[in-house]
């Protein structure tokens, strides 16, 4: 007579107490702290006693690494993969590059991996990755100031502390509609009250800066616009303006050498 087969039978797990998921998290955040001490990838493998082709894969997942080639493999792969499978979008990538499959593989992030930085919440990534999310959010802004790139950063920089003209401290949040879209609209929290701030005001006061990294002495200087003073202390952070030494030196309390 053929026994039932219990319910969670089958093979045991060699490993048990074997996490995947939590082991690759542990590998990219030892990795990108080795990197960030400005460490290369082959002395970050011989640390971690891994190949250094597996440390370069595991900072492209976290976002961290970027080279001209990672680049070409990702948006090839990416354009192939709107249509294609995931195995098929490796060989056209592979074949349009010149590379082997392997090669192809590499330079692309974990398929199933522990978090993926470019997409996932913040709530779901490392400290470090969503710092060096930012970073190259900020770069790619001072580079080029489009609308795109700055709502990118805004969304970023969500309950980031900021600091006023003053030297009064402020975050932001932006609120999610029905649909799950973000609304365009950014709430400021200062202490109890919570004022609201169109993302119309920001364009508004984007659109007064004349050249990215300029001095701009007072946030009136960015136009009459409705919670300018906050607009200014977010432009400032972001390296979309600078500001005076007495202005720099009141967020600096907040911010450290590094503001």
């Amino acid at each position: 007579m053929k026994k039932t087969r219990k319910p969670g039978g089958g093979r045991k797990k060699l490993k048990p107490e074997y996490d995947a998921g939590k082991n690759l998290k542990e590998q990219m955040d030892a990795a990108v702290t080795l990197y960030n001490s400005e460490m290369s990838l082959q002395a970050i493998g011989d640390e971690l006693g891994l190949n250094p082709i597996k440390v370069r894969k595991l900072l492209i997942t976290t976002g961290v690494y970027e080279s001209e080639v990672a680049e070409k493999v990702k948006n090839t792969f990416e354009e192939y993969r709107e249509t294609k499978d995931y195995k098929t979008s490796i060989l056209s990538t592979a074949t349009v590059l010149g590379l082997s499959k392997a090669s192809v593989t590499s330079y692309l992030p974990y398929e199933k991996g522990v978090y993926f930085p470019n997409t996932a919440e913040k709530e779901k990534i490392s400290v470090g990755a969503e710092r060096q999310r930012r970073y190259r959010a900020v770069r790619k802004l001072r580079t080029e100031p489009t609308e795109e790139h700055l709502w990118e950063v805004v969304l970023l920089y969500a309950g980031v502390r900021f600091k006023t003209y003053s030297g009064l401290p402020f975050t932001y949040e932006i609120r999610k509609g029905r649909n799950g879209q973000y609304t365009k609209e950014l709430w400021i929290d200062r202490r109890e009250n919570s004022k609201s701030l169109a993302w119309s005001s920001v364009l508004l006061a984007r659109g007064h800066i004349k050249k990215v990294g300029e001095v701009v002495e007072r946030p009136k200087a960015l136009g009459d616009i409705r919670g300018v003073t906050y607009i200014y202390g977010m432009f400032c952070r972001f390296g979309l303006i600078n500001v005076p030494d007495e202005a720099k030196e009141k967020m600096k309390k907040a911010f450290g050498k590094s503001f």
